[in-house]
């Protein structure tokens, strides 16, 4: 690629970003607009809907800017846990290390390679400068042999040790106390004092309440407090949620008597058929789904699965539960640790052992067609970076190809673009991969998804466009250890114009979107216009770190792989870091709302993906100083990876610990304030039902639609 390609790609992506900005200036101030862009404040009641247009509100501004650079770390903690917390130190810990490398990267390593000859560029003519290539300001233009190399020996080995200073007392020294001071300001949470037992041997005549009940009352009289037995209510669970949706749209529109979108066709879109009143329509639907509840939850009563939630006096004794084998058969007893209750996932416990297994082995099948069958769009993309290549294909459009404007922008702006639309549909296929592994937990799920796809990634949009070849080929690559250095020597640098032009498109233009909110928008404006939904039916989104964090961890790897080889791309991550910054905070403040809270867990991804992205760098600095015919170079560096795994394994032992479960120092101490607090006893009350089967809940919906909080329609069931 040359450099006015990149010029174009970059005014372009500007030029959108600057436009979305303005969109969301103008649309977040909008009256029907706020469930979109502020839908956490208005569910906690610090925002209203509706008011009145002025002209005022078309007029953009920048004060939403302010506010989400004054947003301190403790009010994103005390709002949306320390898993946000843990989001935005992903953003900071990007600033801190290149800042640093764009500033070695700038002002030292790129005047080196610009000032090589080994691509016989003219340095001395800035005629035709933009029509330089990319590659001149790479290490390729480097002279091979040339002493100048070393800057990159020696910027290679301080960068590392940056870096790894970062990670360690900058940020998992700094989260590991956050966590441990997070756990000491918390008020007693349910999960803490509640463990899951799966494998319960039911004897014979006896019921799973009773072996429970008879089983901890003698192994552990001194702790143990109570137990809920799990019941498989899936079907119930989905009868309930189509209940509630239908009881909010049927009160709103009694309150809302005289509204006009009471009545609507019964149809398509709410455009075609007969012309019904909704309240009517509702009316008689809830009363089918009330009765199908109750007939469904009559017959889930005896649906018990051999497993149960035990909750604990302490901490301790939860704890003590947790990590003792608790019977001489190790798959009878099974213990695990308890989720937060709004954090469970209850469909797990409906599928059958055999099930769960069967599901494994079809998510590992379908990662790897998934990966496979991505390689479609990425031979795509390739073949649009080269223009020869695409004039072989489509020769009828050689004459359109030659335009300069057209060919910078199908080279230099479509590839990266056509490769984030279809990277866009794998977050939600992970998520539904990793919900049928068997995880009990939302938040197991979401982990599961984030790191499926961050090696999804990695392997397809890096590994993918670098080797540039079939499957077979990338395989066969990794499969002759001895050759990979000098094969991404080659490969990497060669790509280096191709992912600056995906940061700019992917990474600048991702980030606007989610600022502006486009799909929950365009979802709002059709709601309203066809389907006679208002404002008042909204779901307050929770943050998407599935698909989040390996985005930003990307881009990592990218500036970290790519910091000595092409410095030039340095600039557009710190660009896109810095709005990402910004961007997030304002959407923490105004838009997501806490779901679950893991203490932080998500950080040991961010240390092993920065550590794989270090040791990437320094197998490329092995071969590419090789093939430069800098021996020494090339030999002096092999200790560097290891020095970084050994670091990494120091870091395991120290910090990794804590991020599986407390101390036993912290337990007791949390368990001996506990002793003087006057609410334990109400706290224990609560613990009893906590981890009841949302299915099996007292609800209280009536028929009528407006006094559903008067009358209950279901009870509880014995747990």
């Amino acid at each position: 690629m040359i450099l006015s390609a990149l010029i174009t790609s970059v005014g372009i992506n500007l030029g959108l970003c600057l436009l979305f900005f303005t969109l969301y200036s103008i649309l977040r101030k909008q009256p029907g607009n706020i469930t979109v862009y502020a839908p956490r404040l208005v569910a906690e009641g610090k925002a209203q809907q509706g008011g009145q247009f002025n002209l005022e509100s078309l007029l953009p501004t920048a004060g939403w800017i302010r506010k989400a650079w004054q947003l301190s770390e403790d009010e994103i903690l005390s709002v949306l846990g320390l898993d946000a917390v843990v989001f935005m130190r992903i953003f900071i810990f990007s600033l801190r290390v290149f800042t640093f490398a764009g500033v070695v990267g700038i002002f030292i390593l790129l005047p080196v390679n610009y000032l090589g000859n080994q691509l016989n560029v003219d340095i001395s003519d800035f005629s035709h400068f933009s029509n330089k290539s990319l590659d001149s300001f790479s290490i390729s233009n480097v002279n091979n042999g040339s002493n100048w190399l070393w800057i990159h020996f020696c910027a290679a080995y301080v960068f590392t040790g940056v870096v790894c200073y970062l990670l360690y007392y900058q940020e998992y020294e700094y989260i590991s106390s956050k966590r441990v001071a997070y756990f000491y300001s918390s008020k007693p949470q349910p999960h803490q004092f509640t463990i899951l037992v799966r494998g319960i041997p039911i004897p014979s005549g006896g019921t799973c309440s009773e072996t429970v009940d008879s089983f901890f009352i003698e192994n552990h009289s001194s702790t143990y407090l109570s137990h809920s037995v799990v019941r498989r209510t899936s079907k119930l669970q989905g009868l309930i949620g189509d209940t509630e949706k239908l009881y909010k749209r049927l009160s709103h529109l009694k309150l809302n008597n005289h509204t006009p979108q009471r009545f609507r066709r019964d149809g398509f879109l709410g455009i075609f058929g007969r012309k019904v009143d909704l309240v009517d329509h509702y009316e008689k639907k809830l009363e089918d789904l009330e009765d199908n509840m109750r007939l469904e939850q009559s017959s889930s009563a005896g649906k018990e699965v051999p497993a149960a939630f035990v909750s604990f006096k302490s901490r301790l004794g939860a704890a003590v539960a947790l990590h003792i084998q608790q019977a001489v058969n190790p798959t009878k007893w099974v213990t695990e640790r308890a989720p937060e209750p709004q954090d469970v996932y209850w469909p797990f416990f409906s599928d059958s052992f055999i099930k769960r297994w069967i599901c494994v082995l079809v998510v590992f099948v379908a990662c790897v067609a998934l990966t496979i069958l991505f390689l479609i769009p990425v031979v795509l993309v390739q073949g649009l970076t080269h223009l020869d290549q695409l004039e072989t294909w489509f020769p009828f459009l050689k004459g359109i190809l030659k335009l300069t404007f057209v060919s910078q922008v199908i080279t230099g702006y479509l590839p990266s673009l056509i490769l984030q639309m279809f990277l866009s549909f794998v977050p939600p296929i992970m998520i539904m991969f990793s919900s049928m592994q068997g995880y009990i937990s939302l938040s197991q799920i979401e982990k599961s998804a984030c790191i499926k796809v961050l090696w999804f990634t990695i392997w397809n949009i890096f590994f993918a466009n670098v080797l540039s070849g079939s499957a077979l080929y990338q395989v066969n690559v990794f499969l002759e250890p001895k050759k990979i250095p000098s094969v991404l020597a080659e490969a990497v640098p060669a790509q280096a114009s191709f992912f600056i032009a995906y940061v700019v498109t992917s990474g600048w233009t991702s980030l606007s979107s989610e600022l502006c909110r486009l799909t929950p928008l365009i979802c709002s404006f059709f709601k309203r216009v066809f389907s006679g939904k208002d404002g008042d039916e909204f779901e307050v989104p929770s943050i998407p770190y599935h698909s989040g964090i390996p985005t930003i961890l990307f881009f990592g790897l990218l500036g970290i792989s790519y910091f000595f080889l092409a410095p030039l791309i340095l600039p557009f991550l710190l660009v896109y870091y810095c709005m990402g910054y910004i961007i997030y905070r304002n959407q923490l403040l105004n838009v997501y709302a806490l779901q679950y809270e893991t203490g932080g867990k998500f950080w040991p991804i961010v240390h092993y993906s920065t550590i794989f992205s270090l040791v990437l760098m320094h197998i490329i600095a092995i071969g590419i100083f090789g093939l430069k015919k800098v021996p020494l170079a090339s030999s002096l560096t092999i200790p560097l990876p290891i020095l970084t795994l050994l670091f990494n394994e120091y870091c395991q032992k120290r910090f990794l610990p804590l991020f599986k479960s407390f101390p036993m120092e912290c337990l007791v101490k949390k368990d001996r304030e506990d002793v003087n607090d006057p609410t334990m006893g109400e706290f224990y009350e609560k613990l009893v039902t906590a981890y009841r089967d949302p299915g099996l809940m007292s609800l209280r919906y009536s028929r009528s639609g407006t006094e559903g909080y008067n009358s209950p329609l279901l009870h509880a069931a014995r747990v």
